[in-house]
């Protein structure tokens, strides 16, 4: 059995042939690959020396938050995470159907669903209820590795074992080299072939992986600490030398600016990224924050610029 089933509970997981126990291992794989990042956003920031919440304690704050604010969407995909994370599968999907009501057109939200759902049913297949997350998932990024991979589960769970080895064929081709879970994807593709005597020796030999991404990691940090245009450190150094009114109304104008052209034109991550910086140097977290939901609801459909930016808004402590 792969080594990545033995993270999970495997029980759970007990797929038709003994060929495809370690699929939802993989698919679990993918899962963290594609959602590590969140965990960031799910913690909140501790004094030198203070141990970081415990995954429970993040979840009982999620709750109390809901419980206030039952219409953020994003705070719903956070606790469903950190369900899923301490195998709280049911209680994980039930989250993502509510992320998924409030935010219907979001890929990523039902693409955790369908995994959720996945992990929560007995095993023996993918559940209708998942591949219908998972359809849903493609119609708004029909990249997302998540859906690919466990709708071509169910093609080989159905019989069809060309098909699903031409789908994971075509997920690897765009899967990074340096995934968590691209070997992973290779070694099923060579169980399931071998047990249904399909040679696939020499297109594995010939398939070419996306470029490396340094893991999950994008460069949403570097963007944030980085010199880009805007309201930097230095130019609020700069601003020092003028008379505090001047410097309030300069600052004041810049992010506001700033601000307004990202109403106008939201489909740009980086912008997003230096207003989150911008608000953060200034002290407003809240302002900080929102700007952060606003960004990633401009990127919902666009799930590695969606990375970027949650990737930064952690660099800066949001």
């Amino acid at each position: 059995m792969a080594k990545a089933a033995s993270s999970i509970n495997i029980s759970r997981i007990a797929l038709i042939l003994a060929a495809l126990l370690a699929l939802a291992a993989i698919g679990v794989q993918i899962y963290r690959s594609m959602n590590d990042d969140n965990e960031g956003t799910a913690s909140v920031a501790t004094a030198e020396g203070e141990a970081a919440p415990s995954v429970e304690e993040v979840i009982a704050g999620l709750e109390k938050k809901l419980q206030d604010n039952p219409d953020d969407a994003e705070s719903w995909r956070m606790l469903g995470w950190s369900y899923f994370e301490t195998q709280k599968f049911a209680e994980s999907a039930t989250a993502m159907k509510r992320a998924t009501t409030l935010d219907p057109d979001n890929p990523e939200y039902w693409s955790m669903l369908g995994e959720a759902l996945v992990m929560a049913s007995d095993g023996q297949q993918v559940p209708p209820d998942a591949a219908a997350a998972f359809r849903n998932a493609l119609k708004y990024d029909a990249k997302d590795p998540r859906a690919r991979y466990f709708l071509a589960v169910q093609k080989d769970i159905a019989g069809d074992h060309k098909g699903a080895i031409d789908d994971w064929f075509a997920l690897l081709g765009d899967t990074p080299a340096d995934a968590p879970y691209a070997a992973d994807i290779r070694r099923v593709i060579g169980q399931v072939a071998e047990k249904e005597g399909i040679d696939v020796a020499s297109r594995l030999a010939k398939i070419t992986p996306a470029a490396p991404t340094g893991g999950i990691s994008t460069d949403g940090p570097a963007v944030a600490t980085a010199a880009i245009p805007g309201p930097s450190s230095q130019q609020m150094k700069e601003a020092s030398a003028l008379p505090p009114g001047q410097q309030e109304a300069m600052i004041a104008n810049m992010v506001d600016g700033l601000d307004k052209r990202l109403q106008a034109n939201p489909n740009d991550a980086n912008g997003w990224i230096m207003l989150i910086r911008s608000r953060m140097q200034l002290g407003q977290t809240v302002q900080a924050k929102q700007a952060l939901d606003r960004g990633l609801k401009a990127f919902k459909n666009d799930g590695a610029e969606a990375k970027r930016i949650r990737e930064a808004a952690s660099a800066l402590g949001l």
